[in-house]
């Protein structure tokens, strides 16, 4: 889900059904909004998808202070998105720190070579890096946005792709970039056969 495309949470939206046919389709994680100001997001959300799987869940917010790190590993998450263009360089590495001191895994979330700069001045740097697709000024997304900065980061980064990633060519096309795993949202969430709509970008079908 993105904020171009609205909110996409509505009435009968059945969040434990979704959550489980990601898992039934091979998802290594489920990544759950938990802001409610922009996607309607819930805590609650999160909580209850993690009683329901067996899979790894990541907390999807704008984490922007310490009680909600804390907030993350007693709602149930397992990981939750570090985005470093919202936070200082004093908080990206403390924020980091903790999570490692409570049992938290963190996608750091990047969108340029800047944001990369930063986190990679970090001692250790996070070895899990998403680079987003969208462009947070206008909205637009475009995959080659990873492409471009996926040779900046260093081998032993878990490299992740992250928006507009509709179709089995984009996933070559990522994969071939470089990357080891993609965070897939809205194009899911918009597919009538959900479960046939990752088989297609996993290439199972």
């Amino acid at each position: 889900m993105s904020p171009s495309a609205g909110n996409l949470i509505v009435d009968g939206f059945d969040l434990i059904s979704i959550a489980k046919e990601y898992e039934s389709a091979g998802a290594s994680a489920i990544s759950v909004l938990t802001d409610f100001k922009f996607f309607g997001g819930r805590k609650q959300h999160l909580s209850q998808v993690k009683s329901n799987v067996k899979i790894s869940v990541l907390r999807k917010d704008f984490i922007i202070d310490e009680y909600q790190i804390y907030e993350t590993k007693y709602i149930g998450a397992d990981a939750f998105l570090l985005i470093v263009k919202i936070i200082d360089d004093v908080q990206l590495e403390d924020y980091l720190w903790l999570a490692k001191e409570i049992g938290l895994d963190v996608l750091v979330e990047v969108h340029d070579k800047h944001d990369i700069a930063r986190a990679l001045k970090i001692s250790p740097y996070p070895k899990l890096i998403g680079i987003n697709n969208r462009d947070l000024e206008t909205f637009l997304v475009d995959i080659n946005r990873s492409i471009e900065l996926c040779e900046i980061l260093p081998d032993d980064v878990v490299k992740v792709s992250e928006s507009g990633i509709n179709s089995r060519e984009d996933v070559v096309k990522i994969s071939n970039a470089g990357f080891d795993a993609i965070l897939v949202g809205e194009s899911l969430m918009r597919a009538g056969n959900r479960i046939g709509k990752i088989f297609e970008l996993l290439g199972k079908n």
